[in-house]
């Protein structure tokens, strides 16, 4: 069904959002959120992190409850969204300049 792979594609880019927040939480950095702003720090960061691995989960209960125990082609939905995530952070992560930033290299 079109609407549970939408669902799939949506949870995937929410879940694969959690992973850099969880990463600045466990680190002790900040980092951006619509919470607190740029200088979200690891609690902020945290609480950003559940709040995108429970979208995440509630956006596969359709497909969950879809049932069977094999994935169809929302596994590669939720995949992709996951994929796009990861590959736009990557890009926008490495070639758009932030103020404030060293050069590390």
């Amino acid at each position: 069904m079109i609407t549970t792979r939408i669902t799939s594609f949506l949870a995937g880019v929410l879940i694969a959002n959690s992973s850099p927040h969880l990463a600045t939480l466990i680190t002790g950095r900040e980092h951006l959120t619509p919470l607190a702003g740029r200088n979200s720090g690891p609690v902020v960061n945290g609480a950003w992190a559940l709040l995108n691995l429970a979208g995440g989960i509630a956006l596969l209960q359709p497909s969950r409850r879809r049932g069977g125990r094999r994935w169809d082609s929302d596994l590669p939905a939720f995949e992709f969204g996951c994929l796009a995530f990861a590959a736009w952070m990557a890009v926008t992560e490495t070639f758009v300049r932030k103020p404030g930033w060293t050069n590390h290299r």
